[in-house]
């Protein structure tokens, strides 16, 4: 912040009269406008949200994952921890400019994911951009779908292309199950 901006805030909350309370303050905050909730596209990722236990096809247990509606509902962020204890974490958010959605991940095995995209006429949500593995110097086309399954769970699988885009193989496939749901 500027110095003539932080002036600015100075005087007008030495001008702000003494009656006002902290109370008034965060009414105030809690009506600013959030811009995010008021536009579709920025909710059409919605169906990802909440606390999953991750497993793959065949019912192994692989991580948990919590999918949060973050900050001021512009963006997804994305907690991972797989069964291992490894981390990562995801930026999730609609880009108006390009029309499309944006996911930013860092794990903490170095692997670095950068796509984008959009809904397809099914309704999944289909990603395509890059993998980065830090430790071997090596990038990779990449590509994500999230898909609502009928059951309330989201399948998420995930390709690498080895050989820029003409074959994909299979990365990872798990099966989210919000964990208020029983084993």
């Amino acid at each position: 912040m500027s110095g003539l901006a932080r002036l600015g805030w100075v005087l007008i909350l030495l001008s702000a009269p003494l009656t006002t309370t902290f109370a008034a303050e965060s009414e105030a905050v809690s009506a600013a406008p959030r811009p995010c909730t008021q536009i579709t596209e920025f909710s059409q990722f919605d169906f990802w949200l909440g606390e999953w236990a991750v497993h793959t096809a065949d019912g192994t247990l692989v991580g948990s994952n919590r999918i949060q509606k973050e900050p001021g509902g512009c963006a997804l962020v994305e907690r991972w921890t797989n069964s291992t204890g490894g981390t990562g974490l995801s930026i999730n958010y609609y880009d108006p400019q390009s029309q499309q959605w944006v996911q930013d991940w860092v794990g903490a095995d170095g692997s670095l994911i950068l796509i984008r995209g959009g809904l397809t006429e099914d309704g999944s949500m289909l990603l395509e951009g890059t993998l980065t593995n830090v430790g071997e110097g090596t990038t990779n086309r990449f590509r994500g779908r999230w898909t609502l399954l009928e059951d309330g769970r989201v399948r998420q699988a995930f390709e690498v292309s080895p050989d820029k885009g003409a074959t994909w193989d299979e990365w990872f496939v798990g099966f989210y199950r919000r964990n208020a749901e029983p084993e």
